[in-house]
């Protein structure tokens, strides 16, 4: 995480790493880690009252553009993972969201990634301004 990224902006999120996570060589397979990011994702913007309902009504939500995950170390099923998640960039109608995974019972890093998304007009398809309501709860000036 950059040092200067305010704490206040970082939501945080425990996340079991489950039997069914874990591929034949016994550690958590590639795949569930862009399952993680999406459900951080997802619960840091519930917890600002931006549910999938809330986004239908308004007709537009985030639509990935490209994920990229650097995995560090692998983590095993029974561990707890600490995940972080934050919006690093926020332009018109796309953000950059930062995301940091731990081992929960010793800090060792397990893995550092980050998502472009892209804000869409769910009846066009197309690229939609992100409204002010939403990048003011993310980007603090």
């Amino acid at each position: 995480m950059k040092g200067f990224v305010d704490e206040s902006l970082v939501f945080h999120l425990d996340i079991p790493v489950l039997d069914t996570d874990a591929d034949v060589f016994e550690h958590a397979n590639n795949t569930r880690y862009i399952h993680w990011m999406q459900e951080i994702a997802i619960a840091h913007s519930e917890f600002y009252g931006w549910d999938d309902k809330r986004y239908i009504e308004h007709g537009g939500g985030w639509f990935v553009r490209r994920h990229v995950v650097d995995y560090v170390h692998p983590v095993f099923p029974g561990e707890i993972m600490h995940g972080e998640t934050w919006v690093e960039e926020m332009k018109n109608v796309s953000c950059l969201r930062k995301y940091r995974f731990t081992r929960k019972s010793d800090g060792l890093l397990i893995s550092n990634a980050e998502t472009r998304w892209a804000f869409v007009n769910f009846h066009t398809g197309r690229p939609m301004r992100i409204p002010e309501e939403i990048s003011k709860i993310f980007i603090r000036e």
